[in-house]
């Protein structure tokens, strides 16, 4: 028989290309995670043509989803993830089914992969959310206006220290070592400045 034909490997298959998908989402880029869901799913689908599937358990399966967003986005998230986890165990294990009607899925398959999986993508969901929803760690515009010190002198090329960083600089008018200096402008990391008004 082929083993793809089981219905416990083309379940596993199936959740295993969801995951890496998921997985792509968050972190796209390599190409790796695409592949590998791609050929998950492709050989969960060889699987399923011969399998039965059961239309109201993949609509569970859909379903799932919805509280599964609500535990990403809000406060009380194990709640929503219990309901995440419910749906997905009731959904997987009757997913397929035999000629005769009966659940075709392993249930103890089904609970233990979906209480291995769904906290996991949670996991990864969050901290996805969390990174897309933070600002820049350092804002390059805010060094426009800030005073430093001239590292070096400065003639078309020098060194300032500005905030608690070195930075390349460049002046029309000579500046020495030393010297308190204001950025005017930024050229990619390189700072213009002028000299400031010592205080």
């Amino acid at each position: 028989m082929n083993p793809l034909m089981d219905p416990n490997v083309a379940y596993v298959l199936l959740v295993l290309g969801l995951v890496l998908g998921i997985l792509a989402l968050f972190s796209p880029g390599t190409g790796l995670l695409e592949i590998g869901a791609l050929f998950a799913i492709v050989l969960a689908g060889i699987g399923a043509l011969s399998l039965r599937i059961n239309p109201w358990a993949l609509g569970v399966l859909v379903v799932g989803v919805v509280p599964f967003y609500l535990a990403l986005r809000r406060s009380r998230h194990w709640i929503f993830l219990l309901l995440t986890i419910a749906a997905v165990i009731a959904g997987s294990v009757f997913l397929f089914e035999t000629a005769e009607g009966q659940p075709a899925v392993n249930f103890w398959l089904a609970l233990v992969t979906s209480l291995i999986v769904i906290p996991i993508l949670w996991i990864v969901g969050r901290k996805g959310i969390e990174a897309i929803g933070r600002g820049k760690d350092f804002d390059l515009n805010r060094l426009i206006g800030s005073v430093g010190e001239a590292k070096t002198d400065i003639f078309r090329e020098g060194a300032v220290y500005v905030m608690g960083e070195e930075w390349s600089a460049w002046s029309e008018e000579e500046i020495p070592a030393g010297s308190k200096v204001r950025v005017v402008k930024r050229d990619g990391l390189i700072l213009r400045v002028e000299k400031a008004d010592e205080e």
